[in-house]
């Protein structure tokens, strides 16, 4: 029998008609495509801002040779393996390198093959928050900056505004996302148009730039340039870097809205403001140094700053609620500690709030502000951890195309070799900047890996050793009980179990020291499985016992909240009736003991202990009322 928690999620734009589908799209330009749409404050002036550490003269031959690597990364990475194909990856609706794991976990693989994936999953997953950390602190750094453009005197004052626009933006994350989404779409619709407008005007008074369309120009670029053009790809990359992001976030809208909004809005705006920018360069190579604002009227400058900000904070907005999502997502799937979840929208799921990420983001945004005190410096650190994701997101993908949907090996392996030579070739050029400023991504992944590994297997020492204190079936307890007769009390004891089966380490502790039961006792059991929502029908598994004793086994989706007051609730319809004022639910604590047992090394025990003793209370995390839980207390040693 099942029983209802969550309702089935769909996302909006799989079977939205015309009209809608237009209101999705545009929205989708603030949400989803909010990161990409920001890079051409900053891409072109990495590649040949003289005060760069590796910048390139603006001839000619370099200005069309990067441009023809802009137009074919954009068209290649964006177009054809993330709009074309990656997209496909999805799990009912939701995208992201965790949606594309749970996939890859349907798979029968040997243990060493999977143990692989997963770690090259999460190592994935631990870039993309090094991307959460370094696009708020560029992109708002970079658009500010263009208040030197304005007046020089001005420069002083950028690091002080950038720090006090991203500890508002911070600030502001609790409210939730709804009330500024429904100005996300026309704000990116007019930066969008903006873009298009000082591109066009600039190509007409240097149309020669459209030779750049042509790929022989990219290869003329490298025969000229030779190790110089490929240190170049490093700042070539960062026209793409939103690639991933776009991924992750295509669950709040679907496929069909983002392939439209790309197609019709954001690629040609992109195209003609990044020819735009190489037109001027074409006519004046002093621009460089800020050809972005340089392109456009003196009279513009500021309102342009302005909405730049503007864009570049909603940018930033994209990445911050993907890292919520994410965070959810590893949550769910075991990889990370709870954390307090915050849903700021009742009508939407999707839309949630976690304190902890929040901040810490936060302080690390402010660090990198701090630290590399120019866009220009710190656009060494941006594109190591975005082209690592990229190349981990191939990887997957063609995982789950051969073993998963059965396509053909010989044209899987050629389409995700074309993905790599693009994806390992930027990542290759951005490591070359590890000194400059890629170690903090890489540092931030490497200590986001430890933390979900050891949490993940952590968790998985504690459970079997737990497990050696449990009864080996549930129906061998029903039966003692039966023979003892023990006094029953009125109202319902929910029991919470981490383990599917047996009977857990609470209600022993409780029916050897109080000597009683409660009239009904429910054993309940949340199963986090690899998929997004959990339809109705595969809600919960109930079973009766007899004398008022059952289990039940509760599905939840890596996207889904677990309400469990609500949960227990909704099981009158198998026939288990409770009364929420007579309900009480017994939960395990377990204290971790640093042993001399193996299987886990000191340092990561530790760590583990660390995590353990900051992990939000199993109240807290199901929404169960404190005054109705009683806790019973375990040591465990690891």
């Amino acid at each position: 029998m099942a029983a209802r928690a969550v309702s089935a999620h769909t996302s909006a734009g799989h079977h939205a008609p015309g009209h809608k589908l237009w209101a999705l799209s545009i929205a989708a330009l603030g949400v989803v495509l909010g990161d990409i749409g920001t890079s051409p404050i900053y891409a072109l002036k990495e590649c040949f801002d003289p005060s760069g550490s590796h910048a390139l003269p603006a001839t000619e031959i370099n200005v069309l040779g990067v441009l023809s690597l802009v137009f074919w990364a954009l068209i290649v990475t964006i177009s054809v393996k993330y709009i074309g194909f990656i997209m496909r990856a999805h799990n009912r609706g939701e995208g992201g390198i965790f949606a594309l794991l749970s996939m890859v976990g349907r798979l029968d693989l040997k243990r060493w093959m999977r143990g692989g994936i997963v770690l090259l999953a999460i190592g994935g997953a631990a870039l993309l928050y090094g991307d959460g950390v370094i696009t708020p602190s560029i992109s708002v750094l970079s658009a500010i900056e263009g208040l030197k453009v304005v007046d020089n005197n001005l420069t002083p004052f950028v690091l002080p505004l950038t720090i006090m626009v991203l500890f508002a933006l911070f600030a502001v994350q609790k409210s939730g996302t709804g009330k500024m989404g429904r100005v996300f779409g026309p704000v990116m619709l007019v930066w969008f148009g903006a873009l298009a407008t000082l591109g066009l005007l600039s190509i007409l008074k240097q149309p020669e730039v459209l030779a750049a369309l042509n790929p022989l120009y990219a290869i003329e670029f490298f025969s000229s340039n030779g190790w110089h053009a490929f240190v170049a790809l490093g700042a070539v990359v960062l026209c793409i870097t939103g690639g991933e992001a776009l991924y992750a976030d295509m669950g709040h809208f679907g496929l069909p809205p983002i392939r439209r909004a790309w197609f019709v809005i954001a690629l040609p705006a992109l195209l003609l403001n990044y020819f735009g920018q190489g037109a001027l360069l074409l006519g004046d190579a002093s621009a460089a140094q800020h050809p972005f604002y340089k392109m456009m009227p003196d009279v513009l400058v500021l309102p342009m700053t302005l909405l730049a900000t503007m864009a570049t904070i909603i940018a930033s907005q994209a990445l911050i609620s993907g890292a919520f999502s994410l965070t959810n997502q590893a949550m769910q799937l075991g990889f990370m500690p709870r954390m307090r979840v915050v849903h700021t929208d009742s009508a939407t799921e999707g839309q949630i709030y976690i304190p902890a990420i929040n901040w810490a983001l936060m302080l690390c945004c402010i660090t990198v502000v701090l630290i590399f005190k120019s866009s220009t410096a710190m656009a060494g650190a941006y594109g190591l951890a975005v082209t690592g994701g990229m190349a981990v997101s191939s990887l997957l993908f063609g995982v789950v195309a051969v073993m998963l949907w059965r396509w053909n090996k010989v044209l899987v392996t050629l389409l995700v070799t074309v993905f790599l030579c693009f994806d390992l070739g930027f990542c290759a050029a951005s490591a070359l900047k590890f000194l400059d400023g890629g170690w903090f991504p890489v540092a931030l992944a490497v200590l986001l890996v430890a933390v979900m590994t050891t949490w993940k297997h952590g968790r998985r020492l504690l459970v079997e050793n737990m497990g050696q204190s449990r009864m080996p079936a549930m129906e061998d307890f029903v039966a003692d009980v039966a023979r003892v007769k023990p006094h029953r009390v009125r109202g319902t004891a929910v029991f919470m179990c981490s383990a599917k089966s047996g009977v857990p380490v609470s209600m022993l502790h409780h029916f050897k020291h109080n000597q009683v039961l409660h009239q009904q006792v429910v054993v309940l059991s949340v199963d986090f499985v690899d998929v997004p929502y959990v339809t109705e029908q595969e809600r919960c598994t109930v079973k009766s016992y007899g004398d008022g004793f059952w289990r039940v086994v509760a599905q939840s989706g890596f996207m889904e909240m677990p309400r469990v007051p609500q949960l227990v609730a909704d099981l009158a319809s198998c026939g288990l009736v409770t009364d929420p004022s007579t309900t009480s639910y017994f939960l395990g604590r377990e204290t971790v003991i640093i042993g001399r047992k193996g299987g886990m090394a000191a340092w990561r025990k530790r760590l583990f202990f660390f995590l353990t003793r900051n992990a939000l209370n199993a109240t807290s995390f199901f929404g169960i009322p404190p005054g109705r839980v009683v806790e019973m207390g375990l040591q465990v040693e690891l």
